[in-house]
């Protein structure tokens, strides 16, 4: 079905809900469009470590063993990888960097609503050079302790390398942790260690003091500590056609949200560290993204913006088609 939304950009539709989409004063890690015709199921994004300004994303199913570098300042590609040694990808739906310079490809999502006993994760060095280029990639079978599940989200921790999944059964969400380090040859068994909600991605903050978690009509960030969950606050961000991906810029001083669709914006919302020193306010208990341009209870809307956003989120309802995988 069709989207009711298609027609408004999402730098409208933060202006509907009472944030405007910030630009770095250099022209990168802002608000961009995504421009290769290729690219029309964006699904993870992750922010380059090795080349400031450039984004990973790749495709959601049916699209083959590729990922794409794409430049902010241009949202043009420029670079195609292609992974090799990795069987034909399912539903790959998230990418996320690993504090050992690795990209970790999600290849997690179910279409069957975890029917699957097994899923993957692929891993590669970020290339020093943005060209096009041939990896080969290492394969990880990847299970849950407590039996299949259909999932969009995969995070690495970027201080201990662990991996950590959301996923988004019928009957809710979770988070699972992986083990200390992926093996091959054998099943790496992921367990749950917190309830989360239905998601379609997430993102470790650089410091690894906070994850945050996007669905379809929200975000939320929460306190990460000793491999578990904390206090969780709502964050804002763009409500987007189809709100498919989250990551932290470089820097830590913005999120950049992605969506699905040919022509696709990636917006960037500013975090509000509060103190300036990229530490949560002294005494508030919020996690440092949860002040970002409005607060956890919703106050900073006033009355006429949460009636404006509740009814953009109605339409959004009606037009999203709802994905499966």
């Amino acid at each position: 079905m069709p989207s009711y939304l298609t027609v408004l950009p999402a730098a409208a539709l933060l202006l509907l809900a009472g944030t405007a989409p910030a630009a770095a004063e250099d022209g990168a890690d802002r608000t961009f469009t995504l421009k290769d015709p290729r690219i029309t199921e964006s699904s993870g994004l992750a922010a380059s470590r090795a080349h400031p300004g450039i984004y990973w994303t790749h495709n959601d199913s049916d699209d083959g063993p590729y990922v794409y570098a794409v430049d902010s300042r241009t949202g043009r590609t420029v670079a195609t990888i292609t992974m090799k040694g990795v069987g034909s990808p399912r539903d790959v739906e998230a990418i996320s960097l690993g504090p050992d310079g690795d990209l970790y490809v999600g290849d997690i999502g179910d279409n069957l609503n975890g029917s699957w006993d097994h899923v993957w994760i692929y891993r590669f060095p970020e290339p020093k050079q943005l060209k096009d280029a041939t990896v080969t990639a290492t394969q990880f079978d990847v299970k849950y302790a407590d039996g299949p599940r259909n999932a969009e989200a995969l995070m690495v921790h970027p201080k201990t390398g662990r991996v950590y999944i959301a996923s988004k059964n019928e009957d809710g969400g979770g988070l699972y942790e992986g083990p200390a380090k992926l093996a091959t040859g054998s099943a790496n068994v992921f367990r749950k260690v917190g309830e989360v909600p239905w998601v379609t991605d997430g993102a470790f903050s650089p410091d690894g003091r906070e994850l945050v978690l996007r669905s379809y009509f929200s975000t939320r960030a929460y306190v990460f500590r000793d491999g578990r969950l904390g206090a969780d606050h709502a964050v804002s961000g763009p409500l987007q056609p189809q709100a498919e991906s989250v990551t932290f810029t470089k820097d830590g001083s913005a999120l950049m949200f992605g969506s699905e669709g040919e022509r696709s914006e990636v917006v960037r919302v500013d975090v509000d560290r509060g103190s300036g020193d990229g530490k949560s306010p002294a005494g508030s208990g919020e996690s440092p993204a949860s002040s970002a341009g409005t607060s956890g209870d919703g106050k900073g809307l006033g009355l006429s913006g949460t009636l404006v956003l509740a009814g953009v989120a109605a339409l959004v309802f009606l037009g999203v088609r709802r994905k499966r995988g």
